[in-house]
């Protein structure tokens, strides 16, 4: 009776994992651009969907610690978000996540990021409305 029941176990356990993978399948695409900034650091941006507005995350990696960026998100030429970050261990990089309204039609997104010494990171990418 035992074995009756692990198995009856397992099977159910098996029909879940099963199901996981298909509600992932579901999620919103996420759109993606990198490119290299001003000085030899990098830059990737993303953007998704998420219950109706933009998620945007961009990352500036420059390879060293401690260095102060400002920068400003913008969406079809209007700013939305701006702010200042510093590099941190162990990558020398820092990370911004802003949540912003979709608006009608495509969203041309736009973050510069610039750090004291003049290095600057222009970073675009569409997202499809």
């Amino acid at each position: 009776m035992t074995h009756k029941i692990l198995a009856a176990a397992t099977g159910v356990a098996a029909l879940v994992a099963l199901s996981v993978p298909a509600a992932h399948a579901s999620k919103d695409p996420v759109y993606r651009a990198n490119g290299m900034c001003s000085a030899g650091a990098d830059w990737k941006i993303k953007a998704k969907n998420d219950d109706g507005l933009i998620e945007v995350e961009f990352e500036v990696d420059s390879n060293r610690n401690g260095q102060r960026w400002a920068w400003a998100l913008s969406d079809n030429g209007v700013l939305k978000r701006t702010g200042v970050k510093y590099t941190s261990a162990p990558s020398g990089s820092f990370s911004v996540t802003r949540h912003i309204a979709n608006m009608p039609g495509n969203d041309a997104l736009s973050v510069t990021a610039r750090n004291r010494a003049g290095q600057t990171c222009l970073m675009s990418l569409t997202f499809p409305g």
